[in-house]
């Protein structure tokens, strides 16, 4: 097994996604590349030595050294301030990774994919479709991507733009746009029923956002028939990447 260690990583580009979370591009020399659905985690220490981490799912495939993370703003928390509101192009923090190896989508891969991504859960999700359009992949992928409303949409402009076996649902929790087919609440199983793939297409499944959201999603789609060891969860609590 591959020893992790701690890289300086230089931020040289920013994307706002919405008003309270951007991308954060790094180029991190050394970094020895990553799947998508993997993470990594963040270091900040201060002038006086304090030092605190946290992880963050990896928002882009591997390229080279430079490593995409997209974070949201929370409103206690001790890193996600500074990543979402300091930290500048030219300024670096550590990185140590990648982690992880159960939650991952390889290209070579052909059953079907279901995504499910609840909040800032889109993140390794959204490497999961990059890495499919970077490598050609003609595996269908269906999108359940639930949010409390349309100012929180992360990567809007991206999945705007069609994208052959690429289908996308937006599910709204709490606002919904004015003649929005479906109304706003929680992630229902008829939801994943007509919006997912069928059990019998043995799809692989990944689930993603916070823990209650995960767990309901993973046990709606067991309910359906699905394999569990084809419904592969990432979950993160409050202060989570």
């Amino acid at each position: 097994m591959r020893r992790l260690i701690w890289l300086a990583a230089t931020l040289v580009k920013v994307r706002e996604e919405t008003a309270t979370a951007r991308t954060l591009v790094f180029d991190a020399p050394g970094w020895p590349g990553h799947l998508p659905g993997q993470h990594l985690d963040v270091r900040l220490t201060a002038d006086d030595g304090y030092s605190t981490q946290r992880s963050y799912s990896l928002a882009a495939p591997a390229e080279g050294e430079r490593i995409e993370l997209t974070v949201e703003l929370v409103d206690d928390g001790e890193v996600s301030p500074y990543l979402t509101e300091v930290l500048q192009v030219g300024d670096q923090v550590e990185v140590r990774g990648p982690v992880g190896g159960w939650f991952v989508w390889r290209p070579e891969s052909r059953a079907p994919v279901l995504l499910v991504g609840g909040g800032s859960g889109i993140v390794p999700l959204m490497a999961m479709v990059r890495a499919r359009r970077l490598a050609g992949s003609r595996t269908p992928f269906r999108l359940l991507y639930s949010l409390r409303d349309p100012g929180r949409r992360y990567y809007a402009d991206e999945l705007r733009r069609p994208e052959p076996g690429l289908d996308i649902t937006y599910l709204y929790t709490r606002t919904a746009p004015e003649d929005w087919p479906r109304k706003a609440g929680r992630v229902m199983r008829d939801d994943l029923a007509e919006n997912g793939w069928p059990a019998s297409f043995e799809p692989d499944c990944y689930v993603c956002g916070p823990t209650g959201f995960v767990e309901v999603a993973a046990d709606m789609l067991i309910d359906l028939g699905h394999a569990p060891d084809h419904v592969r969860t990432e979950r993160f609590g409050p202060s989570g990447g």
